[in-house]
């Protein structure tokens, strides 16, 4: 059986910073197709941020940034989140580890779950290329990343093992 991470808040969990959730792309019925077991977490909130919380971005850089200390993580309020991200980080890398688990599905855009894109420390709405805290770390570590957007792509890698 493979072992697939998955930001909670893809399955419906309402744990993001607005006590909202989101959904992945693909309907939950193709995950039933296979032989795959979702591990659900949130790095954000098991490293005990609060539900709803002030919308955070990076700051000078991203994720990779964040983990080397060159950039931090800041939420529209003011405070400094960074340590924060990276303990939520810390966390699902071990989970991962532990668990054996090689794929994650992360919430594209999130300072701490995005792969491709974040936004881009502004708080104007606009996003850069770049990953998040989280999803930076998995990378580092072999796990892949992808995102509610590209899941697909990791449905159909999962067909062919």
């Amino acid at each position: 059986m493979q072992k697939v991470f998955v930001s909670a808040c893809l399955v419906g969990n309402e744990v993001r910073y607005n006590g909202t959730s989101l959904s992945l792309d693909k309907s939950d019925k193709q995950w039933l197709d296979f032989n795959v077991a979702l591990t659900v977490f949130c790095p954000e909130v098991s490293a005990g941020l609060p539900i709803p919380r002030a919308p955070a971005e990076i700051l000078g850089g991203d994720g990779r940034a964040v983990i080397d200390g060159a950039a931090q993580v800041v939420g529209d309020d003011g405070v400094d989140v960074t340590k924060a991200f990276i303990n939520g980080a810390a966390q699902a890398l071990r989970i991962c580890q532990n668990q054996g688990i090689k794929y994650a599905i992360l919430a594209e855009g999130s300072p701490s779950c995005g792969s491709q894109q974040i936004y881009d420390g502004t708080f104007s709405g606009n996003k850069i290329l770049g990953s998040g805290v989280t999803a930076e770390l998995l990378s580092a570590h072999g796990i892949e990343v992808y995102s509610q957007h590209t899941a697909g792509q990791l449905i159909e890698k999962l067909t062919q093992l």
